[in-house]
């Protein structure tokens, strides 16, 4: 079994707010997005990178601040494949399945992930454990195959390192994306 190279990511430091903006951060996105044509999708990128998907309840009050009926929010995240409409697991596991990584081997490493975890690509664990999610590329060709665990990166993977990759989840916990509680009312 190979030893996958951990590749660091790199940490966002936020400057703190200014006392006159709202402390609701759905009312900050709204307020950022709500003047500009055509930003709905930008808005719910935005939303669901805080949250890590799309809340009913957040949707709903994003689109009551923003002017746009809930009916129009749902056509958007219901088309787009991006977003999701329930909350991920905690350890969002990204199978690169791009050009590079398909031709050493990453569909049979997302099969041996699906087979590990018992879900198929798309779903969460149960448990709200591990979410397994393909994704088209993550840009890092050079270190195909490759897995992104909430950001952080498992590279020069064998076909059968899935066992392997949750093992080091466990130990090496990274970081969720966003806390699911914040926007959710």
């Amino acid at each position: 079994m190979s030893t996958p190279i951990d590749v660091a990511t790199s940490v966002k430091i936020v400057a703190p707010k200014p006392a006159a903006e709202p402390k609701d951060e759905i009312t900050l996105i709204a307020n950022k997005w709500k003047m500009k044509r055509g930003s709905l999708i930008m808005a719910l990128h935005d939303l669901q990178s805080r949250v890590g998907y799309v809340p009913r309840e957040s949707a709903m009050k994003l689109g009551r601040q923003m002017g746009v009926p809930l009916a129009r929010i749902y056509e958007v995240v219901t088309f787009y494949n991006y977003f999701k409409l329930e909350a991920p697991g905690k350890y969002v596991i990204s199978v690169c399945l791009g050009t590079a990584c398909h031709i050493k081997g990453s569909a049979e490493l997302l099969a041996g992930m699906e087979k590990e975890l018992q879900v198929h690509e798309g779903q969460s664990t149960p448990d709200k454990e591990y979410h397994l999610q393909a994704v088209r590329c993550l840009g890092c060709c050079g270190l195909a195959p490759l897995v992104s665990v909430n950001g952080k990166v498992y590279a020069k993977l064998k076909t059968d390192d899935s066992r392997h990759v949750i093992e080091r989840i466990q130990i090496d916990k990274p970081m969720a994306e966003a806390d699911q509680e914040e926007l959710v009312d």
